[in-house]
């Protein structure tokens, strides 16, 4: 069995995805739910999303009127209930990050008191964050594969704005803290913050690197022209004014300074006709369309060319933009698209679950309804039939000088 050395230690086996191996599936949550907090504002009034063609830079052409979108309108969760759940989804680890406080003594309670939805850790309820994924180890391994794949797509780069002796960096919304760790192995001589909501990074990191817990949809606390780059990276569905959220980076930014955007559009495409709208593969994108006008955040951002229109709304220039076609799965025959589709395909069979439970929590499934859409997509991994793919965006612009 071809096992990858990634994200730091982790290892993942890559076999069981694209096998007739069964893989230990995800088991329905037994532990008590807690109420959760309110999911967030009342839906709010959505334009649909453009149509991918026409945007700049792209490697590959962008998805044009043959190809297949996901369907209009979502299947009803019921739809999910009245079929059969294979026998094999019954197993899974549901390993909560608790090791997390280990890393943030200097933290208060609250921080570490986090949200808890069927048998899932979220982030605390402090401050007025609304970040929809889960911030356990499940979901961080996922992370961490996710950050592999994002250096596959940029062939080996950490950042595509031009920087070449940076002496402080920002990065929003840090996650596992991957991202800043390479970066501050690359760069030295450069301090690098990365900044989350959930304390979930590792103790052990390079001397030019500090976390700090902040929520990014608040007011930011750095100083005026601090920092050579700004860093976002995955924040689809969090932000509701993405220009007033570019425009605390800009201000953040040093004259000449530069801030990257990257982010993934959910809409699952298929050039040749091999996704069906029915399939529980082309319903990811309806998930994800419906429970971000449920929670009232959009997570089309790519779809609809907000990255750049908001960053030039907020002040900077020369902005530029790169679109990255991603498989989903290992259909295709080039072999570097092929291990990307993998890890991108991997990523999201390591916690599915972690993925759209705030969501199907959103859009009131049931939970035997999301355990038996979880069964179909994990099935259709396995099966390997639907040629689909989807697309990435990152945009990165300047700031004047003074």
């Amino acid at each position: 069995m071809q096992r990858l050395h990634i994200a730091r230690g982790l290892v993942f086996e890559l076999n069981p995805i694209m096998s007739g191996t069964e893989p230990k599936a995800e088991q329905p949550s037994t532990a008590k739910q807690d109420s959760p907090a309110e999911l967030g504002s009342p839906a709010a009034k959505q334009d649909s999303p453009a149509e991918p063609g026409g945007l700049a830079k792209a490697d590959s052409p962008t998805p044009g009127r043959e190809a297949a979108a996901a369907p209009s309108a979502p299947l009803p969760p019921e739809h999910w209930a009245q079929i059969q759940q294979d026998d094999e989804e019954h197993e899974r680890d549901s390993a909560l990050g608790d090791d997390a406080a280990s890393s943030t003594a200097s933290l208060t309670s609250s921080i570490l008191h986090y949200r808890t939805i069927k048998g899932r850790t979220f982030h605390s309820e402090r401050g007025n964050a609304q970040y929809w994924g889960t911030n356990d180890d499940s979901h961080s391994e996922s992370l961490d594969i996710l950050h592999h794949l994002f250096t596959l797509c940029l062939e080996g780069e950490l950042h595509l704005a031009p920087i070449k002796e940076p002496r402080k960096i920002l990065d929003i919304g840090t996650g596992t803290g991957i991202w800043a760790i390479d970066m501050a192995d690359k760069f030295p001589d450069c301090e690098v913050i990365g900044t989350d909501i959930s304390p979930i990074q590792p103790t052990w990191v390079p001397p030019n690197l500090k976390f700090e817990i902040e929520d990014c949809t608040q007011d930011w606390t750095f100083p005026a022209g601090e920092f050579d780059l700004v860093h976002i990276r995955y924040l689809l569905g969090c932000i509701v004014d993405w220009t007033a959220f570019f425009k605390q980076a800009y201000r953040c930014c040093k004259p000449g300074g530069y801030l990257e955007s990257y982010e993934a559009s959910p809409m699952v495409l298929s050039d040749d006709g091999t996704l069906p709208e029915t399939s529980a593969t082309a319903q990811w994108s309806q998930l994800f369309i419906e429970g971000g006008k449920a929670i009232g955040r959009s997570f089309t951002i790519v779809d609809e060319g907000i990255q750049k229109k908001a960053m030039e709304e907020a002040g900077f220039v020369d902005v530029q933009e790169k679109n990255i076609k991603v498989p989903s799965g290992g259909w295709s025959a080039d072999p570097k698209l092929k291990e990307i589709g993998l890890f991108a395909q991997m990523a999201v069979h390591q916690d599915i679950e972690g993925f759209i439970l705030f969501l199907t929590v959103a859009l009131k499934w049931s939970e035997e309804q999301v355990q038996v859409y979880m069964a179909h997509l994990r099935r259709e991994f396995r099966a390997g039939k639907f040629h689909a793919y989807y697309w990435q965006k990152v945009v990165w612009g300047r700031k004047p000088e003074a």
